[in-house]
């Protein structure tokens, strides 16, 4: 009995393991909703995704809504997300900070792929509730945690 529970208890864990090709990048298109993991050769995985509650346009501002477009990487993960797991994309960069100094204002940070809603909240019938992030499933971001390496390039298309 207490195998079976030991078993168990290893298919709860929010933590996976990969073994496949490495994850070369990722291409994300806003107006279409999906993230894409690239290979070396081909196509690993895709995913659709949820954006910022103001997702047209590029991130310019603390506070937008905006989910950011452009060139960046995957430059941190965070285990203990308030959205089950995350994995932190590089905005702002330095245009960006330059854009927002500019007009006197935070271009904000904290842009994270991660999982669903905290728990107790169900935004799910709305498809872009995050404050700018990219959302998806628990289970599609354990996939993802597991496959993205810090370092890799990920390119936001509007």
């Amino acid at each position: 009995m207490g195998g079976f529970a030991a078993f168990l208890s290893g298919c709860a864990s929010k933590f996976r393991s990969y073994n496949g090709p490495e994850v070369a990048r990722l291409r994300m298109y806003k107006a279409e909703r999906f993230l894409v993991l690239d290979g070396a050769d081909d196509v690993l995985r895709t995913y659709p995704i949820g954006l910022g509650f103001a997702p047209e346009g590029h991130k310019q501002f603390e506070g937008d809504g905006r989910t950011p477009e452009g060139s960046y990487v995957i430059d941190r993960r965070n285990p203990d997300s308030l959205f089950h797991l995350s994995i932190g994309i590089s905005y702002p960069n330095a245009a960006d900070i330059a854009f927002a100094q500019a007009q006197g204002k935070s271009p904000g940070g904290d842009i994270f792929i991660h999982g669903g809603p905290r728990k107790g909240t169900d935004p799910m019938n709305v498809r872009d509730w995050t404050a700018g992030c990219i959302a998806v499933t628990d289970r599609q971001i354990e996939e993802i945690y597991a496959m993205v390496r810090d370092g890799t390039p990920i390119d936001i298309y509007a």
